[in-house]
């Protein structure tokens, strides 16, 4: 069910971002990786704090793991 998943409200581009910054990958390399610009990256890591309701990189890399959003 969607309220149960707090992934659901991340579109694609947040999810792949979102999977990048569980790697431990920096806005750099996943600019580099997602062939987008770092204030991309910057916006989207905002919007994925912000939608998942957490305040850090490492809050949110938890829940991707949590989750499942940190596959191949």
């Amino acid at each position: 069910m969607a309220g149960e998943d707090p992934l659901y409200a991340l579109g694609t581009r947040e999810l792949e971002v979102l999977e990048q910054l569980a790697r431990g990958r920096r806005n750099r390399q996943i600019a580099q990786q997602l062939h987008i610009s770092e204030s991309t990256v910057k916006f989207h890591v905002a919007n994925i704090l912000e939608k998942l309701g957490v305040t850090s990189r490492g809050e949110a890399a938890a829940l991707a793991h949590a989750w499942g959003a940190t596959g191949s």
